[in-house]
């Protein structure tokens, strides 16, 4: 291995790709974060993932599987257990043509000749290795294998612990004990593969003689597994103690949280509990802990929104509201604009409902209602703490409101959530807990409204669209209009979609809105004169994706139905 690094920088070395420095920082990352030279080089954006790609396929000499791409020979697959493919990881992707005599098989590590020589001992077959990457690897292994190593683990279980060892076994796990045991295995595979698999959520939900597994991905539901009730009570006891919460409470409520580390990446876990007819219930949010604060160009706004955008922020004192229902990455666009904000000549102080992730430089306040520090006590701790930026998690009732509008109004920049369906109702919803018109009118910077569709994935199929739809997208009878719709292929796990993007919709306060404000007027109203200042609906920004054929029609027919 050490002559593997050697010769790969002796390679980067003579092509001047980076300097002798440089890589000497890269050898103090591998060494710092256990991770190979490559990687590490990767890490600093030192040689850029293709360079490196090149460079190494060069060194050893073979070729290069993009397995996000490519469809593998399940038949080529299964000459091999999950065990050896964790193991050495690496997976079969296919035969040589019509030779079955050779697979082909996407490595990490190539070079790696003892776990070729033991691969072509378990499949009596010629192996051709190819270079793949190591998170595209352990993705196809959670797809391929995952699913069926998780429940050959739960029937390892179900054989070992009858009733009474089951209890046992609950009693290692609260003492902290036993962290190879089968449920501590399992409940670290579902959450790998939930990262792995790009899932938000993870929903572990007792039904009547079975648990039910299912991972939400970009925001639809979608079940994994099912077993029966045998490893419950274990694996809902494992998760509540790795997420700092009361095994012996089982007839109320309960949050927690935790952490894990995937691929070298962390992970922040929210945990929460439910007492249900068939027991209790578990929801598990994840979160990249670097993946919130995202630099705002990667929002999905438009250049014209992403001036708008930057007005706002720039603007030194005010109330900058972001609505939209759950799950519409209204926390992502906070602390995006956060990030943007954060400099070292400036205080910025959070109220939040949990901390989502941490950001340096920032001080960040947890609400607690047992210590009585809600939004609004919190808030008005923060007024003395010499703030210049405010962010309110959410404003949920009339005291954070009016003390919101007011810290807005004296000097300082609040930005915050409502759960409103559109710009303009956000006032309506204002004026509903008890702030004066007038107030909201002086206080309000603007108001961004926001939706989360999902992107079709690269294998779209287009077609032409009907009379009707070209109706729907603002398009005359005669006009030619190519829409895409989701087809399916390995990249999206055969869903068709792949990521989303934000549907927006700014409404920055002009002169005219502040006097509609003032007056009084309707949400309808308020709209129709933004639309006449040139604001974006949520429909219309809906409308532009579909035409350029980033997401499909039947996702604008969701935000369209929101705003019916």
């Amino acid at each position: 291995m050490q002559k593997k690094h050697t010769r790969l920088m002796d390679l980067i070395l003579s092509r001047g790709l980076v300097t002798e420095e440089q890589l000497e920082e890269a050898l103090e990352e591998k060494k710092a974060k256990d991770i190979s030279l490559e990687e590490a080089l990767v890490s600093l954006g030192l040689i850029s993932e293709r360079e490196m790609i090149t460079i190494l396929c060069q060194q050893m000499k073979v070729g290069y599987a993009e397995l996000r791409t490519m469809k593998l020979d399940e038949e080529a697959v299964y000459l091999i257990d999950g065990k050896a493919a964790k193991k050495y990881n690496l997976i079969p992707v296919g035969f040589d043509g019509e030779n079955k005599d050779i697979i082909q098989v996407a490595m990490a590590d190539p070079m790696d000749f003892a776990a070729i020589d033991d691969l072509e001992i378990i499949t009596n077959k010629r192996i051709y290795p190819m270079l793949a990457q190591r998170g595209q690897i352990a993705f196809q292994i959670d797809k391929y294998f995952g699913k069926q190593s998780v429940l050959d683990v739960a029937d390892e279980y179900k054989r070992e612990y009858e009733t009474e060892r089951a209890a046992r076994e609950i009693e290692t796990i609260r003492n902290g004990q036993n962290d190879e045991s089968p449920i501590v295995r399992i409940v670290q595979s579902i959450m790998e593969q939930a990262v792995r698999q790009r899932a938000s959520d993870i929903h572990l939900e007792p039904m009547n003689e079975e648990i039910r597994i299912r991972f939400r991905i970009d925001g639809n539901l979608i079940e994994v597994m099912r077993y029966d009730m045998t490893i419950f009570p274990a694996l809902i006891a494992r998760v509540k103690i790795i997420a700092g919460m009361d095994i012996s409470e089982k007839r109320k409520p309960l949050d927690g949280r935790t952490s894990i580390m995937v691929d070298q990446a962390e992970y922040d876990v929210r945990v929460s509990s439910i007492p249900t007819v068939h027991g209790e219930k578990v929801v598990m949010r994840l979160a990249n802990k670097e993946g919130l604060a995202r630099d705002k160009r990667s929002l999905g706004l438009r250049e014209n929104e992403l001036k708008i955008f930057e007005r706002m922020l720039g603007t030194p004192h005010g109330l900058i509201l972001v609505t939209g229902p759950t799950g519409s990455g209204k926390s992502t666009t906070l602390y995006t604009a956060l990030n943007e904000l954060n400099q070292d000549h400036v205080n910025i102080v959070t109220i939040e409902d949990p901390v989502e992730a941490i950001l340096p430089g920032i001080s960040q306040i947890q609400v607690n209602v047992k210590a009585d520090m809600t939004f609004a006590n919190a808030l008005r701790s923060i007024l003395r703490q010499d703030p210049d930026i405010i962010m309110v998690g959410e404003i949920r009732d009339s005291e954070t409101a009016e003390i919101a509008v007011q810290a807005s109004i004296t000097g300082h920049l609040v930005v915050s959530t409502l759960h409103t369906n559109s710009t303009s109702a956000s006032i309506g919803r204002l004026v509903n807990m008890g702030v004066e018109p007038y107030l909201i009118a002086d206080a309000l910077v603007g108001v961004v409204a926001q939706r989360l569709c999902r992107r079709l994935c690269i294998c779209k199929k287009g077609r032409k669209a009907t009379v009707l739809e070209k109706q729907e997208l603002g398009a005359g009878a005669e006009e030619e209009i190519t829409i895409y719709e989701p087809h399916g292929c390995p990249l999206c796990s055969h869903t068709g979609y792949y990521g989303r993007i934000g549907v927006y919709e700014l409404m920055p306060i002009s002169q005219s809105l502040r006097e509609q404000i003032t007056n009084c007027h309707t949400a309808s109203l308020l709209q129709e004169a933004a639309i006449k200042e040139g604001m974006t609906t949520l429909r219309q920004s809906a409308v532009r994706l579909v035409r350029k054929g980033i997401t499909s029609i039947s996702e604008l027919h969701k935000i369209a139905c929101e705003e019916d």
